[in-house]
């Protein structure tokens, strides 16, 4: 039981650090350095060791059955810290930023099933570039783009990030069986593309 709570709560906390990024981006009026700043919440994930999904699931690969277990219970816990970080927003000042929200939201489920799940795939190629980066560059400045670079990168390209759209659609108040599909055909493709390279380098030539 201890195991299963430490893994909720790594994950709860994953939520509110994607939700602070979230605000963040949407509070800038300069796309481009909200992108960056939304790469804080991700910096703190790893710093501190939080659970995020799609940092997490790529592992799947390399791991025993039971992990995705574990994975259920991070995307449960990453969906309840975004979504309440998102509503204690909404009772700030600040709740304007829904506004933004909203639009991103419309665009997102206007669009096709298909279209979702590849731009999704992306994001989760990045986010494991990012995980794995920082887990593995020994260098500190290495370490710091391995975070930030993938974030702007798939914000700037419009993919789509499971976790951060879990905030933006509580946010955004658009909540629907729609949505729900919509999150979880984005969660699939997450998980498809950060399992990319993981699979591919069981089959590199290992060097000294």
């Amino acid at each position: 039981m201890r195991k299963i709570a430490d893994i909720l709560l790594r994950a709860v906390l994953t939520g509110f650090a994607i939700a602070i990024g979230g605000t963040v981006y949407l509070s800038c009026g300069n796309k481009f350095l909200g992108a960056f700043l939304f790469g804080t919440g991700l910096f703190v994930i790893l710093s501190f060791g939080f659970n995020l999904f799609t940092g997490k699931v790529g592992y799947a690969v390399e791991r025993e059955a039971a992990y995705l277990g574990e994975l259920g219970l991070i995307w449960l816990g990453n969906l309840a810290g975004a979504v309440l970080a998102a509503l204690l927003i909404r009772q700030t000042r600040i709740a304007g930023i829904s506004e933004g929200a909203r639009e991103i939201c419309r665009v997102k489920l206007e669009d096709g099933l298909l279209s979702v799940f590849i731009l999704a795939f992306f994001c989760g190629v990045l986010m494991f570039i990012a995980a794995d980066g920082s887990k593995n560059i020994k260098n500190t400045l290495g370490q710091i783009l391995a975070i930030f670079l993938p974030v702007v990168v798939f914000i700037i390209s419009g993919f789509e990030h499971c976790v951060a759209n879990m905030y933006y659609f509580t946010l955004a108040g658009v909540w629907s069986m729609r949505t729900l599909l919509y999150l979880l055909v984005m969660s699939l493709g997450n998980a498809a593309g950060a399992m990319m390279i993981p699979l591919f380098r069981k089959g590199f030539i290992k060097t000294e």
